[in-house]
């Protein structure tokens, strides 16, 4: 376990367990907090929130799967979130937030001074959601917006909301990963998130992964990283109805030019991310259709935190 880190997943917290979790953030020693499917009861999880509104020094938050059961709870991590000056990274994967939550959130996600890494894989969310999410990728010269983004496992998102978060991306100044694996988008949208992709300045990592791509959307990828100069350096194409050839072919540009841009230094963009000191873990879900029951998780370290 890292130094200044509490990580627990899948218990029942006791109160002496939940008030030695708010001990620590308040007394500024806890930098990341992972309570990944624990059970708490409400009056533990408002103590909870109360400590990360008060926690002087954590930087990332996982709430995985579940713990944000409801309405309530969401409204009171909004609260927190809205006092909250420290935190880079939210991880709320597997939390059935609903447009609903995400509207409730979204003035304190908006307006927090440090958050750059979110995490709302498999959280049922909708257009209306992703409108706001895209409000959290502002457009060259605007603020500051998310580094890293996480929309695994939505499938209620439409065909048009997906078209305009590529838009988005296309214009956002910062966004280095994008993880949109388990979605039902297709080729369509795939071709979007290439003009996308060859648009933007900054994305490193896509994952695609199980989204319902041909060998035709491979192809398109393939044409962008032929003849086109991108900052793409991760595509992830696996689970998908693509020839092994084609993915290879694609892995082998990336590379090449990584490999390229090492020569001649980093980039003018490239600077030290928030997560170059921590691990965080990033539910992968491989079976959307049966959310909130088959997840698993590893250590993710996003890729802009290698360099």
């Amino acid at each position: 376990m890292l130094p200044g880190s509490i990580q627990i997943t899948g218990e029942s917290l006791s109160g002496a367990e939940v008030r030695d979790i708010c001990a620590g953030l308040r007394d500024g020693g806890v930098r990341l907090l992972a309570v990944r499917g624990c059970q708490l009861s409400d009056r533990d999880y408002f103590r909870v929130c109360r400590g990360v509104a008060e926690a002087r020094g954590l930087a990332q938050l996982n709430l995985n799967l579940g713990v944000v059961s409801g309405l309530s709870r969401t409204r009171q991590l909004a609260e927190a979130l809205q006092a909250n000056r420290s935190l880079q990274t939210l991880f709320l994967h597997g939390s059935p937030l609903l447009d609903s939550g995400l509207v409730t959130l979204n003035a304190a996600l908006c307006g927090h001074p440090s958050l750059v890494s979110l995490d709302l894989g498999d959280c049922l969310l909708g257009d209306e959601a992703l409108g706001l999410v895209c409000g959290m990728l502002p457009p060259d010269g605007a603020k500051s917006g998310l580094r890293e983004l996480t929309l695994s496992a939505n499938p209620g998102i439409s065909t048009k909301g997906w078209a305009r978060l590529a838009v988005a991306v296309a214009h956002s100044s910062q966004l280095r990963v994008l993880n949109l694996d388990y979605n039902p988008l297709g080729d369509q949208i795939a071709g979007m998130l290439a003009v996308a992709v060859a648009s933007s300045r900054t994305l490193e990592v896509l994952d695609l992964e199980g989204t319902g791509l041909s060998n035709h959307a491979a192809q398109v990828f393939l044409d962008m990283v032929q003849n086109y100069p991108t900052s793409l350096r991760v595509l992830v194409l696996a689970e998908n109805d693509i020839i092994p050839e084609l993915q290879q072919q694609i892995s082998d540009l990336l590379s090449e030019g990584e490999e390229e841009e090492d020569r001649q230094g980093p980039p003018a963009h490239s600077s030290p991310t928030h997560s170059g000191d921590m691990l965080p873990t990033r539910d992968k879900h491989h079976h959307p259709h049966h959310q909130h029951q088959n997840h698993h998780a590893g250590p993710w370290v996003p890729y802009s935190s290698k360099g």
